[in-house]
């Protein structure tokens, strides 16, 4: 099942990349070629979550009991930041200071994902994805290396961002519990 799923990591970021590394081939592909890396994407989710749920629990490191606190606090973060740029307009801090909020939220949550997960399939997961996402960065910067930030969003948007990302933390929490993960120091 690691196979799976580092099958499933490696088709996500072809799939991302596919852009960024062949335009021509991705425009002459049109709008076809949306539907067909949209459907890369599903099948590495898909294949990411049988091979993850189905692989072997090989341990590689043990994770002290102080790193759930760390990983939850960190998840709160990742959500914010990468909520950060939904504002229309101004954006919320850090939307407004870095380029890529989304994939820092990303890079954010994978990391988390690492400090409380010591197996093997863990690694394979979330470590490909933490690299998928630093080689976004690095692509997009590379392809577009003018950027201009953002002005600030106002109140209400802050505001808004809280109340989503408090949400959005309950959301992912109360799927941990049914997927029978305790997210939570026990």
């Amino acid at each position: 099942m690691i196979a799976l799923l580092a099958v499933g990591v490696l088709l996500w970021t072809a799939a991302h990349y596919f852009k960024r590394l062949m335009p021509e081939k991705r425009a002459k592909l049109g709008d076809p070629g949306k539907g067909l890396v949209a459907l890369g994407i599903v099948a590495s989710i898909v294949l990411m979550v049988i091979g993850y749920r189905g692989a072997e629990f090989i341990p590689v490191w043990n994770t002290p009991g102080w790193t759930v606190h760390l990983n939850n606090t960190l998840m709160i973060l990742a959500l914010w930041v990468y909520g950060s740029s939904a504002a229309k307009g101004g954006k919320v801090w850090p939307a407004n200071k870095i380029r890529h909020p989304q994939l820092t939220g990303f890079k954010i949550w994978a990391a988390a994902h690492l400090l409380v997960n010591g197996d093997l399939a863990s690694i394979v997961l979330f470590g490909g994805l933490l690299a998928w996402a630093v080689g976004e960065v690095i692509l997009i910067n590379r392809a577009e290396p003018a950027w201009e930030p953002p002005g600030n969003a106002d109140k209400a948007a802050h505001i808004r961002l809280a109340v989503i990302t408090l949400v959005l933390y309950g959301v992912i929490a109360a799927i941990h519990v049914w997927l029978g993960v305790w997210p939570f120091p026990s």
